[in-house]
């Protein structure tokens, strides 16, 4: 196993225009503060992940990024406009080659309540062993986490079928244990089940202590 340092790059859209496959099942304030609360509870987890050495956040929620530059060793990137995942992962990347061009980068999507130190740093490990990697999502479609080495560039095609056009673009799947924090987005009202019977952040659990009155669907 590798014990590379990785810079890690969060991109966290603006809360208000997250996670719409919600809209028909959380009222927009709750959508918002769960899209803030889940996000949370990813960072705290990459930024306290042992092969982390930094952090780079973009994001165009203004609000979300004021708190996440406070914490130590991450900085924050704004999203001035719309950019897509793609460009904000790409600015990301840019600025963290630009603090850290010997370390490897990794993408962490900011929606994985879920995900705990250990599972990351296991993740950045098996991803030291190959150029280019990604974990998939747990339907297998999507993608939660890319990497690549240091002297190696991410090739980031995030969206709809990403887990098979990561792979088409050289990047290897790494292999996770089933039920992982590390592979539980939340996308849709199923996965605010099964993310529920997980064991979830601090934020994200009082977010969804407090959805029972507040789902539409």
């Amino acid at each position: 196993m590798s014990t590379a340092r990785w810079s890690v790059v969060v991109p966290v859209k603006a809360a208000a225009l997250g996670k719409t496959r919600l809209a028909g099942t959380l009222d927009p304030g709750a959508r918002t503060a769960l899209v803030r609360a889940m996000a949370g509870d990813t960072l705290a987890a990459v930024s306290t992940a042992r092969a982390v050495a930094r952090v780079v956040v973009v994001t165009g929620d203004a609000a979300f990024g004021a708190t996440a530059a406070e914490l130590p060793g991450v900085e924050v990137l704004a999203e001035r406009t719309a950019v897509g995942l793609d460009a904000a992962v790409g600015l990301g990347i840019a600025r963290a080659r630009d603090l850290a061009p010997h370390d490897g980068v990794a993408v962490v999507l900011g929606d994985l309540p879920a995900l705990r130190p250990d599972e990351l740093d296991d993740v950045l490990a098996r991803a030291g062993g190959v150029a280019r990697g990604f974990v998939a999502d747990a339907e297998g479609t999507g993608t939660t986490v890319l990497t690549a080495r240091a002297g190696h560039a991410p090739r980031p095609r995030f969206g709809a079928g990403s887990a098979a056009a990561h792979t088409a673009a050289g990047h290897v799947r790494l292999a996770v244990p089933r039920g992982s924090g590390v592979e539980q987005d939340v996308d849709v009202a199923a996965d605010l089940d099964a993310v529920a019977a997980l064991r979830v952040g601090e934020q994200t659990r009082q977010v969804l202590h407090g959805l029972g009155g507040r789902r539409t669907g």
